[in-house]
């Protein structure tokens, strides 16, 4: 029997930190696991690559031994505001710097070695429902499974081919943005992760491994319709405004010849489940603005989406009862959380109203506690 004859129990479209992870629980519990990943591993990703405390745990079940790995510790939060004005706060409970280069190329080869039928540079084109199991198409040929999901990135083919409310609704203040990263040589506290405030926009930057640091800035696209569609430009003209960022890029040794870009960047609701496919990761929004735990909520979205399929992959629940437990879980979790990120992101690169935030933050420490915590989640 070929791959394309099997009918598998899951299959995932899309490799990332969702989808690599929902893979490694499916396969440690048995069940023929295939996953479409359209490009290969390693690579580099536009990411903030901070990962907050909650997640370590899991990653170790998963197999991950992040405990053994040298990575920094990051417990101290830096932020400044667009004048370069400085504020300090504790981080709690904290986390860890790891490249998606690094964390991604394991959780590829933990699955390779479980079992999971991962198919790089495979592209699907679509997913429909027959009833009883999934049509996957790709570029390649076509595959079944008894359950689907999706965990492909932030604006995807078959979320312009599924007409998802978030690609048809006309632009507004939490759309079109584009994110910018750069891998970088500086000497940097390699416990602290800052935030630094510019124009319409806000850079990141903390440790990751071998000592090398992680600067992703996002900004909106009309910043750099501005700048005459230059990158550099844009940061020479724009990011470069806030003192502690023209230092950065000024005395900074860049890594990438070019810096990863993505466009189209949106901070819109998307609902959890499409078509039948449950959505993880980005493909459910997740993308809280402050201190990049987008990673963290990526992984944990695998958590409850595999918590949801193994009733009906063992015959206790029916697929509306699958998908009413999954979006349940999915609000508990997720739902507050993502609307305070929404509401952060609001306040950040403005002059006057990110000024005011991080002062209150700074004199008010139960604004700053409430901040953090909102962003952070309970270990899982």
């Amino acid at each position: 029997m070929t791959d394309k004859e099997i009918i598998y129990d899951v299959a995932i479209t899309g490799g990332g930190l969702a989808g690599l992870a929902l893979s490694i629980q499916c396969a440690k519990a048995g069940y023929q696991t295939i996953l479409f990943e359209k490009d290969d591993y390693p690579r580099h990703k536009v990411c903030g690559e901070y990962i907050s405390l909650e997640s370590k745990p899991f990653l170790e079940k998963l197999g991950i031994p992040v405990s053994d790995i040298q990575l920094p510790h990051i417990n101290r939060l830096l932020t400044s505001d667009v004048y370069g004005n400085a504020y300090y706060f504790t981080l709690a409970p904290g986390g860890f710097g790891i490249s998606r280069y690094m964390l991604d190329d394991l959780l590829y080869q933990r699955a390779v070695n479980l079992g999971v039928n991962v198919l790089t540079q495979e592209k699907v084109v679509d997913i429909t429902w027959r009833g009883t199991f999934f049509k996957i198409e790709t570029d390649k040929g076509t595959y079944h499974s008894r359950l689907s999901a999706g965990s492909f990135g932030k604006r995807s083919n078959l979320d312009v081919k599924w007409k998802r409310p978030f690609i048809l609704r006309k632009k507004g203040k939490l759309e079109n943005f584009i994110g910018v990263k750069y891998h970088i040589r500086l000497p940097y506290p390699d416990d602290q992760i800052a935030l630094h405030n510019f124009k319409d926009g806000y850079c990141g930057i903390s440790q990751v491994e071998d000592g090398i640091c992680c600067l992703c800035y996002l900004t909106t696209a009309a910043n750099l319709k501005a700048s005459g569609g230059s990158i550099a430009q844009m940061e020479k003209g724009i990011l470069m405004q806030n003192p502690s960022l023209k230092e950065i890029f000024s005395t900074a040794e860049f890594i990438y010849p070019e810096p990863l870009v993505i466009s189209q960047v949106s901070f819109s609701p998307k609902a959890s489940i499409e078509n039948h496919v449950l959505m993880l990761g980005d493909a459910a929004g997740m993308i809280p603005p402050l201190c990049g735990n987008g990673m963290s909520m990526a992984l944990h979205s695998s958590l409850m989406a595999f918590e949801a399929m193994k009733p009906y992959l063992e015959g206790q629940q029916n697929m509306e009862q699958m998908e009413q437990d999954y979006t349940s879980r999915w609000k508990k979790q997720f739902a507050l959380r993502l609307s305070a990120g929404r509401m952060i992101q609001r306040f950040f690169g403005r002059n006057q109203t990110t000024w005011f935030f991080l002062k209150a933050m700074k004199t008010m420490p139960v604004v700053s506690r409430w901040v953090i915590r909102a962003t952070h989640g309970e270990v899982f």
